[in-house]
């Protein structure tokens, strides 16, 4: 069985969106960010601290699918779960949602990194324990 997503809930506001009152397309990457900061903190790692013990997470490849648009004033709920983990890095499998209608599929994948270097490292091995037992199955 699959773990169940960490789920964020969050509102469309006037600044999320374009003329025409709909959420500009950059924005979604702001609340997938959300999303991923949100399941980090849920499972006890707050990024200063994470920052200060020498790890931080960069974004190395986005791929999404805009499904369908979301508009001023729609609760919408950002789901993050892990789709496959490697030593030093990890894939997110992220979907933004309102209601039960899918608005944007997401894979977002991160390397964990040395932020004063600027340069890959292994996850520490507690770390990654902690998301491998959150994987859900291969693909």
């Amino acid at each position: 069985m699959m773990p169940a997503p960490a789920v964020l809930a969050l509102r469309v506001y006037y600044e999320d969106t374009d003329a025409a009152g709909i959420v500009y397309y950059a924005n979604y990457l702001r609340f997938l960010e959300r999303g991923r900061t949100e399941w980090l903190r849920a499972l006890g790692h707050d990024q200063n601290m994470l920052m200060k013990e020498g790890i931080a997470f960069a974004v190395r490849s986005v791929s999404a699918e805009f499904l369908k648009p979301a508009r001023l004033d729609d609760q919408l709920s950002v789901e993050t779960s892990v789709a496959s983990l490697g030593r030093a890095q990890l894939t997110f499998a992220q979907r933004i949602l309102r209601d039960n209608e899918l608005l944007l599929d997401a894979k977002i994948r991160v390397a964990c990194i040395d932020p004063g270097r600027g340069r890959a490292i292994p996850m520490p091995r507690a770390l990654h324990q902690q998301f491998s037992a959150l994987r859900g199955p291969e693909q």
